[in-house]
């Protein structure tokens, strides 16, 4: 019936139930049609990342899980471990060409990152990762090399130095994480570490995150210094957001401050020479809380300050890092 130019339309209520259906099923077919075109996008973008900067090195099979490794130089051991969201490429941009006349230097791909694979869930602490790579370094002829890691890369390699004494000469934590924090997990892992955002937000990650955001984060990661010229070239940080490498570096970097926590009252068992490098303008690992702490725990420790430098000091102070290298391994007895 009609009232004025208002008409009203009685439908039967299964019409109803219809056009409802219809409007989900089209919704759905458009969801569907997102993730599947997300998902399409991220395996391209994974695949051109790999096809233009491929695997440099070879593999060593530690427990049925491949590590990939670089091995170059000729010298002492040394062992140089990248950091969060890193790779082999990461050091052998500056730091290990500023090394291999002197040292055979060994670099590795974290388990989970570049293309070593990943440990299993719940199995992939520093302490893991320090028993593999050791592991890994052994097989490589490296039975106590020098360890050298970078901010995440450091806890590792204090790991390393912890539960391993008989499988290093010297340490070298450069801008390292190393005393228990009380700031809470970013909210970017928060998000990337639950159910949902593992599902959906990561293979958007992968897939849309454009060149200029890129570039903004790695500024920032290298701050106060500018990024290197050359260095995302050689880096390809895409090969860090690939779906796998951004899981299993949210996953590590979750779990730290508890790793970090457990292990912090056992660095007075490090009896190796240590040489600790530290940026004071450092504000994503402050070295007032780490470094400041560290060297006061760890017997003959030496801690290095660089005046005004960033997180970075691998790339940015290159040869501060190499001096320290040199001398823990003149205090061990290999210069």
């Amino acid at each position: 019936m009609a009232i004025g130019s208002i008409r009203f339309i009685n439908r039967p209520r299964s019409t109803w139930i219809t056009l409802v259906l219809k409007a989900l099923i089209s919704l759905l077919a458009l969801v569907i049609a997102g993730v599947a075109i997300t998902q399409w996008k991220a395996a391209r973008n994974e695949a051109r990342a790999e096809t233009s900067h491929p695997p440099p090195g070879q593999f060593i099979d530690v427990d049925g899980i491949k590590i990939h490794a670089m091995v170059a130089g000729n010298g002492p051991d040394l062992v140089l471990i990248h950091g969060s969201s890193g790779s082999t490429r990461d050091m052998s941009f500056a730091l290990a060409p500023a090394l291999t006349d002197r040292y055979r230097v060994i670099l590795f791909d974290r388990p989970g990152h570049g293309f070593s694979q990943a440990l299993p869930q719940g199995h992939e602490t520093i302490t893991d990762q320090a028993r593999v790579l050791s592991t890994a370094a052994v097989k490589l002829g490296a039975k106590k090399p020098i360890v050298m890691g970078q901010s995440y890369g450091g806890a590792v390699a204090l790991a390393w130095a912890v539960n391993h004494p008989d499988r290093i000469a010297a340490l070298v934590p450069v801008s390292a994480p190393s005393t228990p924090w009380a700031t809470p997990l970013d909210p970017y892992y928060q998000l990337i570490t639950s159910t949902w955002g593992n599902l959906l937000v990561v293979p958007l990650i992968t897939a849309f995150v454009p060149d200029s955001r890129i570039a903004n984060t790695m500024e920032g990661v290298f701050a106060p210094q500018a990024v290197p010229s050359g260095y995302l070239d050689h880096f390809n940080p895409r090969l860090s957001l690939r779906r796998s490498a951004t899981r299993a570096n949210a996953r590590q970097r979750a779990n730290l401050l508890d790793e970090v926590t457990k292990m912090h009252p056992r660095y007075p068992e490090i009896s190796v020479p240590t040489e600790i490098v530290h940026g004071d303008a450092d504000d994503i690992v402050s070295h007032e809380l780490h470094s400041k702490n560290l060297v006061m725990r760890i017997p003959g420790a030496v801690l290095t300050l660089l005046p005004g430098i960033g997180h970075m000091p691998q790339h940015v102070s290159v040869s501060d890092v190499t001096a320290a290298i040199d001398r823990a391994a003149a205090r061990t007895g290999l210069r």
